[in-house]
């Protein structure tokens, strides 16, 4: 049994099929059950049960699971370790809410490319929580997420200040019309990313302090679509100011600011405080703080 071993049964295990397993470690599918069966042979036990749909672990193999994890992110934080000496490179995986990714990680992401062409950057968007999870993980470096952030296992490093406003179509006047409109209109909607996002949170404990409960919700995957709806008048939603600005000269929204404080969201960059953070993400959390100045 070796790190290889472990690190093939990890793959079977986490993706459920000897195919899954071997794309993810971009090898044939014989080199996979070879592997597996050596190892299996090594231990004297079974370590999956198969069936036409897949794999599933027996017993023996899920006692065995986390101590291949382990050994995994070992050895990467090893490589991590050596490589946080002299130039960045290899891969860097972060994360990044859609609206940060679309408005503000351009220009970073562009001179971070510039200054280390050797560094693979790898960007995957999504909900707060879900980012959360993948840093939790492993599966992410870092990522930026709105705050804010009360976890034990995770360092924040402030990066900015959204200022969330309500976008709504261009002949809602006021903030008054437009809860007006949401507690009387059945078609009113309100348009938010899937849960787990901290910016649709924001809003419907907003809305259930005016005392609408029951306001319909659309999920929806881009900001594209959201405000494209929110122009069409199908609904509104709460997003930062800079995301609603070009459509707002356009004439496309209306933009109306939240009460008392309300609209006030800090974007965090997040990682693991128990691994050491690679070359990589070290300068890249440098060339953030570069670009965004307390």
């Amino acid at each position: 049994m070796n790190s290889t071993d472990l690190m093939f049964f990890a793959a079977v295990a986490e993706t459920g099929g000897i195919g899954r397993a071997a794309a993810r470690l971009n090898t044939v599918q014989s080199n996979v059950t070879g592997r597996i069966r050596a190892l299996e042979q090594a231990l004297q036990v079974p370590l999956f049960h198969r069936g036409s749909r897949g794999v599933t672990l027996t017993r023996a193999g899920e006692r065995l699971l986390p101590y291949a994890i382990q050994v995994g992110r070992l050895l990467s934080e090893a490589r991590h370790a050596l490589l946080s000496e002299g130039e960045p490179r290899g891969p860097l995986r972060i994360g990044a809410m859609e609206t940060t990714a679309a408005l503000r990680l351009p220009g970073p992401l562009a001179a971070f490319a510039a200054r280390h062409p050797e560094v693979d950057i790898e960007l995957e968007t999504g909900p707060t929580q879900q980012l959360i999870a993948r840093v939790l993980d492993r599966v992410l470096e870092g990522a930026f997420v709105a705050g804010p952030v009360i976890q034990a296992d995770l360092v924040a490093i402030p990066v900015l200040t959204e200022d969330l406003v309500l976008v709504a179509h261009p002949a809602v006047g006021d903030p008054a019309a437009l809860l007006d409109r949401l507690g009387r209109a059945r078609e009113a909607k309100v348009l938010v990313f899937r849960a787990g996002c901290t910016y649709r949170r924001r809003l419907e404990d907003f809305l259930a302090r005016q005392g609408l409960v029951h306001v319909r919700r659309m999920e929806f995957g881009t900001l594209d679509g959201i405000l494209g709806c929110v122009a069409a008048g199908l609904g509104v939603t709460l997003i930062p100011r800079v995301v609603a600005e070009p459509a707002r000269r356009a004439g496309r929204v209306s933009v109306h600011p939240l009460p008392d404080g309300d609209g006030h969201a800090q974007t965090l960059l997040v990682h693991r405080r128990d691994s050491q953070p690679s070359a990589a993400f070290m300068r890249f959390a440098e060339q953030i703080r570069a670009a965004f100045p307390a």
